[in-house]
């Protein structure tokens, strides 16, 4: 029993030094991968109580407080609520604290890339507390407009990258990248047209009235065509990759809401495969969530004029009034330097992406009896897939006749 004991008691030594050993290696040049995998655990943690909790949550009498106790999904959906809340607080917190933030000497510097301990411990209690809440703060939460906002965010990301490709591409000014650009273009095109003749076979089956997902497909076609004469029109001057990329995101967006109808509806031919079909969407949005986060963490970030623009130095930081040795005058001007990315706009990133999480795993409800235990399923799930992907085609379309139309105006 003693051996035992001084055996346990070693181990959580042990596990306590490496949790250490781990924190303490955060550096500053990964700070931002360390707030990356602390969302990437939320998510985690999220998917776990969501199958796991609602047997204990039912026992919790200022959650359970009904005259009839609800579904066993509403408890899962509560779960998952409650996790996305404490994620967003926690975010939103660093968020509002690091706004101003504009030189390394801000001591707030070091809190956003130090005291990772603190902040995990802060970050654990936060979720932990949220499961103390009342019910009618949960469902306020909702986070269905922050999770809009995020879509957004990703839309608006996307096209930068790929205006940012081309240009990157076209200024070599070599004919390598030309045909690039074109094989690139074709191949994108090519995944397009084929992927909406599968979308038109799944979805569309013969003997059914499936106009709406006709219509979905036919005007996801149009708009892809729209795309192409647009961008190559003699007063826009633009470029087919763009325009290829962006069809064939708009085509999965489609795919993506044609995947989320409702097992029972008789034009979505995946519900043979309803389980694989779920449990493969949840993954890939998942990873697309985790991924959408690291770039637009990393991407939007980096654009010190949000929120917190750069400005010169202080009065009086230029030279000192006694002199220093080589060491302290390199100390103090990496001091000096500018923050490299906006502190708060980047934990803004990781609060929408909080919500978008939980209504990914909730289907974009605040109650998944709909679909069971499907996840990411039932008509708001359609819907919103839909409409990102015409928010998508209008903002492409904008960016190419906005120069057009408002000459004056730097876009």
């Amino acid at each position: 029993m003693w051996a035992a004991s001084c055996l346990a008691s070693c181990c959580a030594a042990c596990a306590c030094d490496a949790c250490r050993t781990v924190v303490s290696g955060i550096s500053r040049r990964s700070a931002r991968i360390a707030y990356c995998g602390l969302f990437a655990l939320s998510l985690v943690v999220s998917w776990i109580l969501r199958e796991v909790a609602a047997p204990l949550m039912e026992k919790l009498p200022w959650i359970n407080h009904f005259h009839k106790t609800p579904d066993r999904e509403w408890f899962e959906t509560d779960a998952v609520l409650r996790v996305s809340l404490g994620n967003f607080l926690f975010f939103t917190i660093l968020s509002v604290s690091m706004v101003g933030v504009k030189n390394q000497r801000d001591p707030r510097d070091a809190v956003h890339h130090g005291g990772w301990m603190m902040k995990i411990i802060c970050w654990f209690i936060l979720v932990i507390l949220m499961f103390f809440v009342p019910n009618e703060i949960i469902s306020f939460y909702a986070s269905k407009f922050g999770a809009g906002l995020f879509l957004l965010v990703q839309v608006v990301l996307l096209l930068d990258f790929v205006h940012g490709w081309n240009d990157k591409w076209v200024g070599y000014d070599e004919q390598f990248w030309y045909v690039a650009l074109l094989v690139v273009s074709l191949v994108c095109y090519l995944a397009t047209f084929g992927f909406s003749g599968l979308l038109f076979h799944w979805f569309t089956p013969s003997g059914q009235d499936c106009g709406l997902n006709t219509f979905f497909i036919v005007m996801t076609l149009t708009l892809v065509l729209l795309f192409a004469i647009v961008a190559l029109h003699p007063a826009v001057g633009g470029s087919i990759l763009p325009a290829s990329v962006i069809s064939l995101y708009c085509m999965y967006l489609c795919y993506s809401g044609l995947a989320s109808e409702p097992r029972d509806y008789e034009c979505n031919g995946l519900h043979k495969h309803s389980k694989a079909i779920s449990t493969g969407t949840l993954t890939l949005g998942l990873l697309t969530t985790v991924l959408s986060v690291v770039y637009s963490a990393v991407r939007a970030g980096s654009s010190t004029t949000l929120l917190s623009p750069p400005s010169s130095p202080r009065a009086g930081a230029g030279k000192p009034l006694l002199p220093m040795d080589k060491a302290d005058e390199h100390e103090e001007k990496e001091k000096n330097k500018p923050v490299s990315y906006s502190y708060a706009f980047f934990h803004i990133i990781f609060s929408l992406a909080s919500m978008y999480s939980a209504m990914l795993l909730t289907g974009w409800s605040t109650s998944v009896g709909e679909s069971g235990k499907l996840v990411d399923v039932g008509w708001p799930s359609v819907w919103v897939r839909i409409i990102t992907g015409w928010a998508t085609a209008g903002l492409y379309v904008w960016s190419l006749v906005a120069p057009i139309l408002f000459p004056e105006r730097e876009f």
